[in-house]
């Protein structure tokens, strides 16, 4: 759960800019293929 005890903190490693909600596509993808635009 997002408000459990045991979570100190969340933390944002990174963002990238995306087209679509749901990412399936991606899962097919291995390595360098399945990276996404930086924002």
């Amino acid at each position: 759960p997002f408000a459990s005890p045991a979570i100190e903190k969340i933390e944002v490693t990174g963002h990238a800019k995306v087209r679509r909600a749901k990412l399936y596509y991606l899962r097919s993808r291995t390595g360098k293929a399945a990276r996404l635009r930086a924002l």
